[in-house]
C-alpha cells in the first residue's frame, strides 16, 4: 500500500483563501451596495495559485482599485467604513490582527501617499492598524514626508489604543524585516522609545526591544546608554525593563560586546580555559564535531557565565564567516572547574551551505574569546 505524505502547512492559504476574501467582499457591499462582489471574489481568488502571499495582498489591493469608486478619498471611505471593530482592546500580546485587512493600508500607501492627502490617509492608517498592522505602509508616508508623519507618529505615541503605540515603534525601526528601508535618522525615533519602553503591553515593549536591537547594529553604544538610563529612570517594572534589556541586547551579547554583557550581568570573568580539545579532526558533512573544555573560576565571588562559541564556517568565495552557538548561561562559584561535552552536528541546511575544507571553532566566555582549533570538513 502506498503511503501517502501527510498535507504540508501552507501560510498563503491559511492567510488569503476564498472564506477569507468573501467576508471582506460582504463586508464592503454592506457599506456599498454597488460593489460587486462576486465578480471581486473570482477576480481575487482566480489568480492566487501562482501568487505567494506577499504578491496576494497586492493583488487583493490592485483588485479593490478597480472595484470601488475611481476617486481615492471616497475608495478609502469605504474601506474603512466596512472595517471590523478594533481588534480585543483587553489584549497586551501576540494581536498582529488579520493579515485579509493588510491590502488596505497598501491601498492607502499606493493611492493616498500624497502631499493633499496627508492627513486623511494617516488618519485612515491609523484606524486600519488596530485591524492589522500598518508597519509597511507608514514606511512609505516616513519616505515621502518624514516631518509630517514623524510630527503625527508623537501624538501616537501616547494613544490610547496600544496597537496605534506599538505602529510608532515597529513603523519607524531602521531595520523592519521585509519592509522597505526609511531615510529618516536613527536615533530620530529614540524619543519615541523612551516614552513607549514604559509602555504596559508586552506587543509595545517587544517592538521597542526590537527596534533596540536594530539600532544595535549600527550604533551599539547608544543602545547601551540607553538602557543603562531607562534602568535609573525606573519608569517601567524592574521585570519588563529585564525583558527589554535581554531582547534589546541579543546581537550585542552574541558579539561580545563588553558594554552589552556588563548591563546583562556578565562581568570580564576572571576564570581559566583548560583542555579546550577537538576529538575529531576530520569531520564528515552529516555527522558531528566533537569538542570538550574546562572553565575554573579565578574570582573570590560566584560570577554569571555566558558560554558560546564561534563556528567559522567556509563561504563559496573560499572566505570564513562565524556563526554564533550558545552553550550555556549558568553561575560559577570561587575556585569551581565546570567541564563541559558538546557535539555540533553538521548537516547541509535550506540556510547554509556546507563547503568543505578547513573551518575553526572559538570559544567565546563572557564576551573573552580564546584561540581557535581548527578542523577539517569533508564529504
Amino acid at each position: 500500500m502506498a503511503v501517502k505524505a501527510e498535507p504540508t502547512f501552507s501560510l498563503k492559504d491559511s492567510l488569503f483563501n476564498k472564506q477569507k476574501v468573501s467576508v471582506v467582499a460582504a463586508e464592503i457591499e454592506a457599506v456599498y451596495p454597488e460593489f460587486h462582489k462576486t465578480k471581486f471574489v473570482n477576480k481575487v481568488v482566480g489568480k492566487f495559485p501562482e501568487l505567494e502571499l506577499m504578491d496576494r495582498l497586492l493583488w487583493i489591493r490592485d483588485c479593490l482599485r478597480e472595484f470601488l469608486p475611481e476617486e481615492y478619498r471616497v475608495a478609502a471611505k469605504i474601506l474603512l467604513e466596512s472595517l471590523p471593530p478594533p481588534a480585543d482592546p483587553t489584549l497586551s500580546d501576540d494581536d498582529f490582527g488579520d493579515f485579509i485587512y493588510g491590502p488596505y493600508g497598501a491601498f492607502v500607501a499606493e493611492y493616498g501617499c500624497t502631499k493633499k492627502d496627508l492627513s486623511f490617509s494617516l488618519a485612515a492608517l491609523k484606524e486600519m492598524t488596530k485591524r492589522f498592522s500598518v508597519e509597511f505602509p507608514i514606511r512609505s508616508f516616513l519616505n515621502a514626508f518624514p516631518k509630517g508623519t514623524m510630527a503625527e507618529l508623537s501624538k501616537w505615541a501616547t494613544d490610547n489604543n496600544y496597537h496605534v503605540r506599538r505602529l510608532v515603534s515597529e513603523g519607524t525601526r531602521p531595520s523592519l524585516p521585509w519592509a522597505k528601508n526609511v531615510i529618516i535618522d536613527y536615533r530620530d525615533p529614540l524619543p519615541f522609545l523612551d516614552l513607549l519602553h514604559a509602555d504596559s503591553t508586552r506587543y509595545v515593549t517587544r517592538s521597542v526591544a526590537n527596534h533596540m536591537n536594530d539600532i544595535s547594529k549600527v550604533d551599539p553604544d547608544i543602545v547601551v546608554k540607553t538602557l543603562e538610563r531607562w534602568q535609573k529612570e525606573k519608569k517601567q517594572t524592574a521585570k519588563e525593563l529585564d525583558f527589554i534589556t535581554k531582547h534589546s541586547l541579543r546581537t550585542l551579547e552574541k558579539q561580545g560586546h563588553a558594554g552589552a554583557l556588563k548591563l546583562l550581568g556578565y562581568a570580564s570573568g576572571e576564570v581559566k580555559l583548560a583542555k579546550f580539545v577537538i576529538a575529531n579532526k576530520t569531520v564528515r558533512v552529516g555527522q558531528a564535531l566533537e569538542f570538550s573544555f574546562e572553565i575554573t573560576s579565578t574570582a573570590s565571588v560566584k560570577q554569571n557565565l555566558l558560554v558560546d562559541y564561534h563556528l567559522y564556517f567556509n563561504k563559496a568565495n573560499g572566505k570564513r564567516a562565524p556563526k554564533t552557538f550558545k552553550i550555556t548561561k549558568t553561575v560559577i562559584q570561587p575556585g569551581e572547574t565546570l567541564s563541559f561535552n558538546k557535539r555540533q552536528p553538521l548537516r547541509p541546511m535550506t540556510t547554509r551551505a556546507l563547503h568543505q575544507g578547513k573551518h575553526e571553532i572559538e570559544l567565546q566566555i563572557n564576551g573573552q574569546t580564546y584561540p581557535k582549533l581548527p578542523f577539517d570538513l569533508v564529504e
